[in-house]
């Protein structure tokens, strides 16, 4: 049997689902050193986002031949490092976009509806209700910068919420676009007239500070920035600068440059809702992520073997 090591905690049913076709051994919270040990004589590496998969770890593994990711971006993972070492590197883009777009509303709710100091408010033992006027999503418009699963799934839930929809993206869907009644446009304008936006783009060298202080010019003073990709896509600095100065009104985010995000701007502005990169943090989403990335595992050790 192909042996399997995973580095990181992944649902019990995809575990159970490995040790079907796999010697599986679970080891987590190893350092690089450990890691470079442990993957010697394995097979295959199942990670999730803590285990940050090196140069150093792949071209240690003498017998690997799969890298998977127990969940959406491969930014932890050294992709060339591993095609030039002929290691198939899967993921499970598909799993958590419910889960991710749900936040995304989250967000967006707590933010509108003061949801964070109101809590705050009464447990301090006040009953502040004229201080606490929200405003509602109902005809505002949201921009979708990135219409891969998530994207499209935030889209249609935004249909539900009556919101107005205008999309970017490299590669438009028009087809999509028009099902949803939604508008694809250049993210200039995207940016000038939408009151909340929402970034769902990978992390790439084209992608990273791709909204920057130039960007956040572009935006409203009352829009609210939503980023539940990577933190790198947006410029830290430049965003708690717009934060500052009330160029814009506020963001929600869920990841950050730097994780956790110790000595961050961003901790010291108060028009944020800031969540602990918990995007994919539901059971539902971890079970199928787990799940399908057991089925591609089967699908790719097997095939080698057969």
């Amino acid at each position: 049997m192909p042996k399997v090591l995973i580095t990181d905690p992944i649902h019990e049913d995809g575990l159970r689902a490995i040790q079907e076709f796999a010697e599986v051994e679970v080891s987590t919270g190893l350092t690089e050193d450990e890691l470079v040990q442990k993957v010697k004589d394995c097979d295959a590496l199942v990670v999730r986002s803590a285990t940050k998969v090196t140069r150093r770890v792949i071209e240690s593994g003498a017998n690997l031949k799969v890298i998977a990711r127990a969940g959406v971006g491969l930014d932890n993972i050294d992709v060339e490092a591993a095609k030039k070492r002929g290691i198939v590197v899967l993921n499970a883009p598909e799993a958590p976009a419910i889960a991710v777009a749900e936040l995304v509303f989250a967000l967006m709710l707590a933010f509108a509806r003061r949801i964070p100091q109101a809590d705050a408010s009464m447990r301090a033992g006040r009953w502040e209700k004229k201080k606490l006027q929200g405003a509602e999503l109902h005809g505002k418009t949201l921009g979708i910068i990135g219409t891969g699963r998530i994207g499209q799934a935030v889209a249609e839930r935004a249909k539900a919420f009556g919101m107005k929809l205008l999309l970017f993206d490299i590669k438009p869907n028009q087809e999509f676009a028009s099902r949803i009644g939604a508008e694809y446009v250049e993210l200039k304008h995207l940016l000038a007239e939408s009151d909340f936006v929402t970034i769902h783009v990978p992390l790439l060298p084209e992608t990273k500070h791709m909204i920057g202080e130039k960007e956040l010019a572009l935006m409203k003073p009352t829009a609210v920035l939503i980023n539940t990709s990577r933190g790198a896509v947006v410029d830290e600095r430049a965003l708690a600068r717009a934060l500052r100065s009330g160029q814009i009104a506020g963001a929600c985010l869920d990841v950050y440059e730097r994780e956790p995000p110790v000595g961050s701007p961003l901790l010291e502005c108060t028009n944020t809702v800031l969540t602990p990169h918990i995007g994919a943090s539901t059971v539902e989403a971890q079970r199928a992520a787990a799940l399908i990335i057991a089925s591609k595992l089967r699908g790719v050790l097997q095939g080698e073997k057969s």
